[in-house]
C-alpha cells in the first residue's frame, strides 16, 4: 500500500487532525456533557442517568453493525455522511432547548448523535487503515490519540466554559444553544472539508453482498464465543468498571449541585473547566504511564496494581461529598487523581481486550470485546440515579466504594493470554 502516497493524495497531516477531533467532540458531548445539560435545566439526577446510559447502545451493538458498514459504499461515504448527521443532531438539541419539551426532544436529537458518532467511529477506525500506509500508519496513531483528547477539551472543557460564561449574560437555553450550535456548525464545516480532502484509496471499497460474507460475520462472532476462558473474560469486562460506571454519572450533577442538598454548588464554567482541562490532562498523564508500566512488566505484574489505580481513587469522592470543600484547587486535586488513576488502570484495561482478542478474527473481536464493555457501563449506570435520589451524595459515593469489591475478586479468577508484553 506504499503507493497511497504520492503527490495527488493529500497530506495525512491535512486530514487525520480533522479526522479524530470529528470522532472525539460526539462521543464526550453524549457520555458527559448532557449530563452537566440535563443538570443545568433541572432534570432530575435518576432521569439524567437512564436515559444517558441508553446512548452507550449504538456502542454496545457497534460490532453488529459494523457489517453494514462494510456492505453498504465506502468509509469514505460513511465518514462524511455521519459528520453531516452528527451536526444535525447536534443543531436539533440547539433548537430544541428555548422550548417547554426540550427534553423529549433533545433525548431524541442526542440519540440521532449517538448512532451517528458510533457509526462514525467504525467508519474513520476502518478509513484510518485504508488512507495510511503501514509505515504511516505507526507514525500516526500517537498523533491521532493527541487529537482525540484534545477533542475531549473542546467538548468537556471549551464549549461547557463558553455555555457557562453566556449563561451569566444570557438566558439559560440561549446560552446553551450558542455553545451546542457552534459545535453544529463546525461539524458542518468538517463533512463538507473531509468531502475534498479525504483520499481516495483503491482498497476503500464496500464488501460484496453474497453467502460467503455473512458466514463469515457469522463463524467469527461464534468463534469469539468459544474462546478459551471466555466466562471469565466476559465478567472481567462486564464488572471491571462497575464502580466508574455509576461514579461517572453522577460526577458532574454532584459538582453542579446545591451545597443544601449535599452537591458542591459549583458553576458550569468552574464544573467544564476542572473535568474539561485538568480531568482530562491527568486522564492522559495516567494512560501514557499505564501504557509505559504494562509494557515494561507485562499486565500480568501490573494487575493487583491497575486495579487498585483504577478504584481506590473513587475515594476522593467520598471525601468531597463529606467534607464539601470550597477551595476550587482541592476540588480539582481531587479530580486530578481520580482521573489519573482511571487513566492508568484503563490503559491496562484495553491491554487486556488487545490481548484476548489476538489471533484469527482479531479486529472482530476486538470490537466485541468493546462491546461488552460497553454493556458494562450501560446496564450499572442506568440506576446510578436513582440509588442517590433515594438516599444521599455521600450514601451513593460510599455504595461506589462497595461496587470496587467485584473487581478485586475477579482478580483470583481472571487468566492472562500468553501473549502479553513481557
Amino acid at each position: 500500500m506504499e503507493h497511497i502516497n504520492d503527490k495527488t493524495t493529500p497530506n495525512p497531516w491535512y486530514w487525520i487532525p480533522s479526522l479524530y477531533l470529528a470522532e472525539g467532540i460526539p462521543y464526550v458531548m453524549v457520555m458527559t456533557v448532557a449530563g452537566i445539560l440535563f443538570k443545568r435545566f433541572g432534570v432530575s439526577n435518576t432521569d439524567i442517568a437512564l436515559y444517558t446510559s441508553w446512548w452507550y447502545l449504538p456502542w454496545v451493538i457497534k460490532p453488529l453493525w459494523s457489517p453494514v458498514v462494510d456492505l453498504f459504499k465506502t468509509k469514505r461515504w460513511w465518514i462524511t455522511t455521519m459528520q453531516f448527521f452528527i451536526g444535525i443532531g447536534l443543531a436539533g438539541v440547539a433548537l430544541s432547548l428555548p422550548g417547554d419539551d426540550f427534553f423529549r426532544y433533545s433525548l431524541v436529537f442526542f440519540w440521532l448523535l449517538a448512532f451517528s458518532s458510533a457509526t462514525h467511529d467504525t467508519a474513520a477506525d476502518g478509513f484510518y487503515m485504508y488512507g495510511l500506509t503501514p509505515r504511516q500508519q505507526a507514525y500516526f496513531v500517537g498523533i491521532r490519540s493527541t487529537f482525540y483528547r484534545l477533542a475531549l477539551i473542546i467538548g468537556q472543557g471549551l464549549a461547557v466554559m463558553l455555555a457557562g460564561t453566556l449563561e451569566k449574560r444570557l438566558p439559560l437555553a440561549t446560552a446553551w444553544s450558542i455553545a451546542i450550535g457552534s459545535l453544529s456548525i463546525l461539524f458542518f464545516l468538517f463533512a463538507i472539508y473531509h468531502i475534498f480532502i479525504l483520499p481516495k484509496p483503491s482498497d476503500d471499497k464496500k464488501a460484496g453482498q453474497n453467502r460467503a460474507f455473512f458466514q463469515d460475520f457469522i463463524d467469527t462472532f461464534v468463534s469469539f464465543f468459544k474462546k478459551k476462558h471466555i466466562g471469565q473474560a466476559l465478567c472481567f469486562m462486564l464488572l471491571f468498571r462497575l464502580a466508574e460506571s455509576q461514579l461517572l454519572k453522577l460526577a458532574s450533577p454532584f459538582m453542579l449541585d446545591s451545597r443544601t442538598v449535599g452537591g458542591l454548588g459549583l458553576d458550569t464554567s468552574e464544573v467544564g473547566f476542572i473535568y474539561g482541562t485538568i480531568g482530562i490532562i491527568a486522564l492522559a498523564a495516567g494512560g501514557i504511564l499505564g501504557g509505559i508500566v504494562t509494557a515494561r512488566k507485562g499486565l500480568k505484574y501490573w494487575l493487583l496494581g491497575i486495579t487498585i489505580a483504577m478504584n481506590i481513587p473513587n475515594l476522593v469522592y467520598v471525601y468531597l461529598a463529606y467534607a464539601q470543600p470550597e477551595n476550587l484547587l482541592l476540588i480539582s486535586s481531587c479530580v486530578a487523581v481520580e482521573q489519573f488513576g482511571y487513566g492508568f488502570g484503563f490503559t491496562a484495561y484495553m491491554l487486556y481486550l488487545i490481548l484476548f482478542s489476538a489471533g484469527e478474527h482479531k479486529t472482530a473481536h476486538y470490537a466485541l470485546c468493546t462491546g461488552f464493555m460497553a454493556l458494562g457501563l450501560m446496564l450499572p449506570g442506568m440506576g446510578s440515579g436513582y440509588i442517590q435520589e433515594h438516599t444521599s451524595y455521600l450514601t451513593f459515593f460510599l455504595w461506589v466504594m462497595f461496587c470496587t469489591i467485584p473487581s478485586f475478586l475477579l482478580l483470583h479468577f481472571i487468566k492472562i493470554p500468553e501473549n502479553q508484553p513481557s
